[in-house]
């Protein structure tokens, strides 16, 4: 993927569903947002972000996919036609539900290590060790189904001057999640989210 590409991807994230995610988190959800593109033209198709404290299951991926079937079927494009963004490493769940709807990739910016050592956000590593025995989170990255990459992997195989605007672009967007999982935690205690 060349740095014109990631420079979409990341603007994406700030301009679209980071501002969703700062609306979520002030009303007691957690930081975790997502996208749906056209691989084509890189148009958003659809943005969203965690709405747990409506429902535990509408977490940034399910809420994007809830959004995107609401779509008229007319116009929505065909998921193969498209790239599924996500802000973290999905869940178990969220990568089931990105599976079962036919997209056949999703790239995310924060591992599932960010998640629960920045973050403070254990529950995705600790249902892949509980419920399926996964460790460390490793799971199948690439299989029959999808081909998942890390935004922040494909950004550090640029050549450096290359990715000099990008990391910033990239530690801008950074700070901007590390401020809303502050917000996020202090609050936590207020809301009625099952797995906090």
């Amino acid at each position: 993927m060349d740095e014109k590409t990631l420079e979409k991807l990341l603007n994406i994230f700030l301009n679209k569903v980071l501002p969703l995610t700062e609306k979520g988190v002030a009303k007691g959800n957690k930081i975790f947002g997502a996208a749906i593109i056209k691989k084509d033209d890189l148009s958003l198709v659809i943005a969203g972000t965690n709405n747990e404290i409506e429902n535990p299951l509408w977490h940034g991926e399910m809420q994007v996919i809830k959004k995107f079937y609401e779509l008229n079927s007319e116009k929505r494009p065909n998921e193969k036609d498209c790239m599924f963004l996500s802000s973290h490493e999905p869940c178990s769940m969220c990568l089931s539900a990105i599976t079962f709807s036919g997209f056949d990739n999703f790239y995310y910016l924060f591992p599932y290590s960010v998640t629960n050592n920045e973050f403070n956000i254990p529950h995705d590593l600790n249902i892949l060790k509980e419920v399926f025995k996964i460790t460390d989170g490793e799971y199948n990255k690439e299989n029959s189904y999808w081909r998942s990459q890390s935004i922040n992997m494909l950004i550090e195989s640029l050549s450096h001057k290359k990715k000099e605007k990008i990391l910033k672009q990239l530690d801008e967007i950074k700070k901007k999640y590390q401020a809303l999982s502050n917000e996020y935690q202090e609050n936590k205690s207020e809301n009625s989210i099952p797995l906090k």
